[in-house]
Parts: C-alpha cells; sequence; structure tokens
C-alpha cells in the first residue's frame, strides 16, 4: 500500500456535479428543517441492536439452557453483533450519529463492545476505503484475502477459480479474525506506511487500549461463562464460533454487494499518482447500491444497501439515505453519470457471485485494461 494522500483525484472536466448535488441535499435538510444525524427510528434501532446482543448473553449466563436454545442465543447474537456494525457504530464512527462528539464516540465504541477497535476501524474505512474506493493499492477493504480475489488487477491463482464457490466459508472468518489479530495487524501497517500519523507516545496509548479492551472481551465472552459459571467451554466456545460466523457472513456479504458486483469500475491511479476523475463521479463508478425498495432489510443493514449516498454523504446518518437518494439519481441523471443498482437482493448476490467467477479466471484484454 502506498503512504496516504500519495493518490489524488484530478476533476479534468472540471465537473460541477458535486457542487450541485450537495447544494440541493443541502436544501432538502433544511427545507424539511430536519438534522442530517440520527433521529428517533436510529435511537430505537441502536437499543433494539445492542439489546440483542447484550440481553441474550446474560440469559445464556443466567439461565444456563440446553444446548439447542444456547446455539440460538448464540445465533441471535451474531444477527445483532452484525446490525450493530452496521447500523450502529458505522454512522457514529462517520460522525453522523450525533452533533455531540461525545455521543459519537460513545456508540462509534460498540465496535470495541464487540471485539474491534474503532481507532482501526476509522483508519481502514473512513480514510482508506471511503477516499480511494475500488483502488486496490489503496482501498483496505476490497483487497485480496489469502485465497479471495477482488481485484482484476491482481495475479490470479489456479485456486480462485472455485473462489466463487468456497468464498462464503472465508466470509464467516471475517470478524473472528479481527477479534483475533486483524487490529494488531493493521495498527503494525498503519504506523509503517503512515496512514497512521499519531506520535509514538499516543501510538503506545492506543496499543494498550487494545490490548485491554481485547483481554476484557474475551475473558467476558469464553472464560468468566467457564471459570465462574460453570458452563462447558466447548459449549460456550461453540456457541461463540456460530456467532461470529453468523455475524461474519452477514458483513462481508453485505459490503461486497455495493463494490465487488458487475458494473463497478477498478481504477487505477497513473505513475504520477493521479486518478484522472472527479472524485464523487469515482464513487458512482464503484458503488452499486441493492434492494433500495426492501424497508426490512433497510433498518437491518444501516442503509448499507443506499452505498452510493453514504459514500457521498458519509457524515449524513443513514436513516435519510431513502430521502436523498432520489435527488441523488436524478442529479447524477442530468450530468449523464451512471447510477448503478440491483433491484433486489437476489439479484445482487447474483452479480457478487458472477463478480467472483470472472475475477477468478485470467482477464481478457478489455478487463486487464478497466
Amino acid at each position: 500500500m502506498k503512504l496516504k494522500g500519495k493518490v489524488k483525484f484530478v476533476n479534468k472536466n472540471k465537473s460541477s456535479f458535486f457542487p450541485t448535488l450537495r447544494k440541493r441535499v443541502d436544501a432538502y435538510f433544511i427545507e424539511n428543517n430536519i438534522p442530517k444525524t440520527a433521529n428517533a427510528t436510529m435511537v430505537v434501532k441502536s437499543a433494539v441492536l445492542l439489546g440483542g446482543y447484550i440481553l441474550p448473553f446474560v440469559l445464556l449466563l443466567v439461565l444456563q439452557p440446553a444446548v439447542w436454545l444456547s446455539m440460538l442465543l448464540w445465533l441471535l447474537m451474531g444477527l445483532c453483533l452484525a446490525g450493530i456494525g452496521m447500523s450502529v457504530m458505522h454512522d457514529a464512527n462517520h460522525g453522523a450519529y450525533s452533533t455531540n462528539g461525545t455521543v459519537n464516540y460513545l456508540m462509534g465504541h460498540s465496535l470495541n463492545l464487540v471485539g474491534g477497535s474503532a481507532f482501526n476501524w476509522k483508519l481502514q474505512h473512513n480514510i482508506l476505503h471511503h477516499t480511494y474506493t475500488n483502488v486496490v493499492e489503496m482501498d483496505e477493504d476490497i483487497q485480496d484475502r489469502l485465497v479471495l480475489r477482488f481485484s482484476p488487477h491482481t495475479n490470479v491463482r489456479y485456486y480462485h477459480r472455485l473462489q466463487w464457490v468456497y468464498a462464503f466459508v472465508f466470509y464467516g472468518l471475517l470478524t473472528l479474525y479481527w477479534v483475533v489479530a486483524k487490529d494488531f495487524v493493521q495498527y503494525a501497517l498503519f504506523k509503517k506506511n503512515g496512514v497512521n500519523a499519531n506520535s509514538d507516545a499516543a501510538n503506545r496509548v492506543v496499543l494498550l487500549k487494545m490490548v485491554v479492551l481485547k483481554v476484557v472481551y474475551f475473558f467476558t465472552m469464553l472464560v468468566a461463562p467457564t471459570w465462574l459459571l460453570g458452563i462447558p467451554f466447548l459449549e460456550v466456545l461453540a456457541g461463540f464460533l456460530l456467532m461470529h460466523f453468523v455475524a461474519g457472513i452477514i458483513l462481508t456479504v453485505v459490503f461486497q454487494l455495493a463494490h465487488t458486483v458487475e458494473g463497478t469500475s477498478h481504477p487505477r491511479p497513473s505513475a504520477g499518482g493521479t486518478i484522472e476523475n472527479d472524485w464523487a463521479i469515482h464513487q458512482l463508478n464503484t458503488t452499486v447500491n441493492f434492494s433500495r425498495s426492501n424497508k426490512w432489510l433497510s433498518w437491518y443493514v444501516g442503509g448499507l444497501n443506499f452505498q452510493i449516498e453514504h459514500h457521498l454523504f458519509p457524515r449524513v446518518c443513514h436513516v435519510h439515505y431513502p430521502a436523498i437518494a432520489d435527488i441523488v439519481r436524478e442529479t447524477a441523471a442530468e450530468y449523464n453519470i451512471p447510477y448503478m443498482e440491483n433491484k433486489t437482493f437476489g439479484q445482487a448476490l447474483r452479480s457478487h457471485i458472477a463478480t467472483l467467477h470472472r475475477f477468478g479466471r485470467l482477464p481478457d484484454i478489455n478487463e486487464a485494461i478497466a
């Protein structure tokens, strides 16, 4: 990965698309006299998802139910863990939950509650992914992982031809890897490549905080139930792994349906480190919405099915995305900019599988230069 700031977008055509769009979106909030941050719906959602993660665990400890019921409670925790990631900490760490920085800080650290590091996530997601979407050298969120290939610009291995089959097993390992090792790997990486510009003293505090919170997390989830309450360790471990497998699949699939699907581009910077495109237009070229009309899905995934709106306005709470989506789509049409979307979740999933299949084989000459 190159140093942060080495790649720049050059608006060679001097497009006024984004300034126009921003004025129209701002006007929507002013005319309707509503804030861009969370509303009552968002607060209720946060309470439901956080409660759905914490209360089942309390029941596991207090009631110690039969194994089958215990697994169902762990499953519910996995569903809510993913929901917290998509719908609560995501907005808060973008500064979109509240105008109060303390509220954003506390809600953003719900990520730490489920074993991750809010500090690393902001560097990976807010800076690298949102600035350099689908630029493989820079975007940590779409870089190849172990046996998975997400870019047409990286080497194809023989085993990639079957990645469209086995990918979902590896997706299930995402959050487990995250809480065990990823945060420490990223801590070292971001220090080395300059993405983390903190002083050494500040980073020592970050690392200490990370270690302490993970010790507390693993003690609470794995050690305390057995050591203090006598619940069989293998039962606890099985539930813990089930929770993370469910959360991992959901989080990874939802994210990939926005960027690793048919129609998205994967531009590469020039030798001088420039991408000749307006940043906002780049976001529409690399991002796809899905299932915009599905209110239940939109509620659960935190508006991540409105990824175009999220990438253009990350500091707007996701509860407002359905209202501003038509503004974005109509403005894009005025400027002849494609506004890509898959109408249903199934259509988006099929598109993702087709893309995995395509990236699993050698590209033709057109794909190689895309």
